[in-house]
C-alpha cells in the first residue's frame, strides 16, 4: 500500500520531515497488520471470520452521511465497497482518486449496480453533512457514492478502526489535513478483501474491483 508524498524542489523542513516519518510507520503497521492476517489461516483452523478474527482494516463506526442520517458499518453490507478517508479541502489527492474512481465505476458497466464508494471524511471539523454532499455531487466522481461525517470522536473510532493515520497541519481557516491514502475494497459481507494499489488507472482499479467480484 503506497503513501503519497509530494515532491517539492526546495528541501523539506524539520516539520515535514516528522510527517513523512510518521506516514511512513504508518504503512510499516498496517503492512505488518495485513500480512499478519494472511498468514493466520495456514496455521491454525479455518473458521467462519469475524472481524475479530480476520483483524484486518474495517469494524464498527457510528457516523452521518450527506443527509445527516445515522449509518453504521452496515451501510457496508449488500454490495463491494470502496472505502476511501479524506476531507473536502483536500487541494489535490481526493479529488483525483475520487475523479480516477468516478471512470473505475463506469468501466465496471452495469456490475458497478453491486459496488460503492464510501468517502469518510478526517475533517469533520469543515466537514459537515451539507458540505459533504455538495461535494461528492460532483458529475466527476461516483454516483453511487455516499459521505460520511460525524463528531470527532466518531470520526476517529472510524479512523482506527480502519488503521487510517490524519493529522491537521496548520492553523487558521486554510489549514489541511495529512492523511494516509489507502483504498480499502470491503465484501458484500462488511469484511475486509484488499486493499486497492495507489496511483492505478480507471481500468486497472475497475480490473480489481471486478476480479474480487468475480472471485478471482
Amino acid at each position: 500500500m503506497a503513501i503519497r508524498t509530494l515532491q517539492t524542489d526546495p528541501p523539506r523542513t524539520p516539520r515535514q520531515r516528522a510527517r513523512a516519518v510518521k506516514l511512513a510507520l504508518w504503512a510499516r503497521t498496517v503492512a505488518f497488520a495485513v500480512a499478519t492476517t494472511a498468514a493466520l489461516p495456514a496455521c491454525a483452523p479455518r473458521a467462519q471470520p469475524s472481524q475479530a478474527q480476520t483483524g484486518g482494516p474495517g469494524g464498527p463506526f457510528t457516523l452521518v452521511n450527506q443527509d445527516g442520517r445515522p449509518v453504521d458499518q452496515s451501510v457496508l453490507k449488500g454490495k463491494w465497497s470502496v472505502v476511501f478517508f479524506g476531507y473536502t479541502f483536500c487541494p489535490d489527492y481526493c479529488p483525483t482518486t475520487l475523479t480516477t474512481l468516478g471512470k473505475a465505476m463506469d468501466e465496471l458497466g452495469p456490475k458497478a449496480n453491486d459496488a460503492q464508494v464510501v468517502f469518510i471524511t478526517v475533517d469533520p471539523a469543515r466537514d459537515t453533512p451539507a458540505a459533504m454532499k455538495s461535494y461528492i455531487s460532483s458529475r466527476v466522481f461516483p454516483k453511487n457514492m455516499m459521505g460520511l461525517t460525524g463528531t470527532p470522536a466518531q470520526v476517529a473510532q472510524a479512523a482506527k478502526s480502519y488503521m487510517v493515520y490524519y493529522q491537521k497541519a496548520g492553523s487558521g481557516p486554510n489549514y489541511t489535513m495529512d492523511h494516509s491514502t489507502a483504498l480499502y475494497l470491503m465484501a458484500p459481507d462488511g469484511q475486509f478483501h484488499g486493499v486497492i494499489a495507489d496511483g492505478l488507472t480507471p481500468e486497472q482499479d475497475a480490473d480489481q474491483i471486478s476480479k474480487a467480484m468475480s472471485g478471482a
